[in-house]
């Protein structure tokens, strides 16, 4: 079982989660709401869950087929329903960026297992109603 512990930090929503390896997120809510921009927003943590759940497996994928990845990066972009409390999120949309030697058929069947198949934040997000669509650039070794 995994555990988390929340605590408050500073001022009324600014919050400090650390997990059971002393791990630390900072978060607070929008100024708009309150907060002071003193962390990321809680949804916002969704959206890099999903990045960085996506992000392992390609690159895991990729490095048992023998590819030579120089870099990684990924842009997620995400909109969450207008007017509705609680406000999920309805649209995701994900660029993976792949540097070096990387075969692009490769890359995008590493992708598509990831988000389809293997990634329980895309599978999280997916069964709250969110569509994520994603696409693949590869950008070849210099």
């Amino acid at each position: 079982m995994a555990q988390i512990e929340l605590k408050r930090v500073h001022g009324d929503f600014g919050f400090e989660a650390v997990d059971a390896n002393g791990h630390t997120v900072k978060m607070d809510s929008s100024p708009e709401s309150g907060g002071q921009d003193f962390g990321i927003r809680p949804m916002q943590i969704l959206l890099m869950g999903l990045a960085g759940c996506s992000a392992i497996d390609v690159i895991s994928i990729l490095k048992k087929q023998r590819q030579e990845i120089t870099d990684y990066k990924m842009v997620v972009n995400g909109e969450r329903e207008a007017g509705k409390e609680p406000s999920l999120w309805e649209d995701v949309d994900i660029e993976f960026h792949i540097y070096g030697d990387v075969d692009e058929d490769k890359a995008v069947r590493a992708a598509e297992l990831s988000i389809n198949k293997y990634c329980s934040v895309a599978a999280t997000l997916s069964k709250a109603g969110a569509e994520i669509k994603w696409k693949v650039i590869v950008h070849p070794a210099e």
